[in-house]
């Protein structure tokens, strides 16, 4: 991880966490975002908008999954890992041309707004429904 990448997500953290003391984005997080992210932000803002991000928790593992709903599929997020199924991680994230993709950053805003649906499931239906997250596109 290079001193820009680590920029990229301190800044990220530090306007989530102004965002989340004033309970909104204001202009000056929205400017600061498109700053930092360019057309990504503009993606991460339309998903928020679009209501696509989902935190599944199953049941009773109380395992949890975080989606969002694509354009193209559904895309499984492991946040922690900063890792992502969509083929912008796989493009530019692994080669080191952004640090983030879309959908992490607005996973990420997601995450510290509350600004997700939680879907709770039985643990019967994990390996199913990963199964289909992990599968490539046709």
């Amino acid at each position: 991880m290079t001193t820009n990448d680590n920029n990229e997500i301190d800044n990220l953290n530090k306007i989530c966490r102004t965002a989340k003391q004033e309970g909104k984005l204001n202009g000056k997080n929205l400017t600061e975002l498109y700053d930092l992210f360019g057309q990504r932000f503009t993606k991460a803002l339309e998903a928020l908008k679009e209501n696509r991000i989902k935190k599944y928790t199953f049941k009773p593992s109380n395992r949890t999954v975080w989606i969002v709903i694509g354009k193209e599929r559904d895309y499984l997020l492991m946040p922690e890992a900063e890792f992502c199924t969509c083929d912008d991680f796989y493009f530019r994230v692994l080669d080191r041309k952004v640090h983030l993709c879309y959908h992490l950053i607005a996973q990420k805003i997601a995450h510290n707004l509350g600004w997700y649906d939680v879907i709770c499931e039985r643990d019967e239906l994990y390996k199913s429904l990963m199964a289909e997250w992990k599968k490539a596109t046709a």
